[in-house]
């Protein structure tokens, strides 16, 4: 039923107002709009609202990725534009944090202002 709709993604903010300059200038994403309940961007076709909380305890996994085509570009990138790539106990990362997973797909995770594990994945 819900296959032909677009899908819109949400994320919560404490700190509104990192919120723009995070995902648009660091991350590139397109601003749409903004107002009291929260601040949304156009993430290639789909709707991302980062939603205005009053608490928030950021999860310890992803909530929001994105497939890239060259994880090694992205990563330098986003390490240029201030992004910090997290490292995990236990696993095997590159110097840019980048973990291959058995089935061969390549990950690497960090966070936005608020704490919230976002990844960029290459799938083999």
């Amino acid at each position: 039923m819900l296959g032909p709709e677009k899908m819109v993604a949400f994320v919560p903010t404490r700190n509104p107002k990192k919120v723009r300059p995070f995902y648009e200038n660091v991350l590139g994403l397109r601003f749409a709009s903004a107002d009291q309940f929260a601040t949304v961007f156009d993430a290639n076709g789909t709707m991302l609202r980062v939603t205005n909380v009053p608490e928030l305890k950021p999860q310890p996994f992803t909530i929001l990725g994105w497939k890239v085509s060259n994880i090694e570009e992205v990563a330098l990138a986003l390490q240029h534009r201030g992004v910090h790539f997290e490292i995990y106990g236990g696993m095997e990362q590159d110097k840019l944090g980048i973990w291959r997973s058995p089935s061969g797909a390549e990950v690497a995770w960090f966070k936005d202002p608020d704490g919230n594990v976002l990844s960029v994945t290459q799938f083999s």
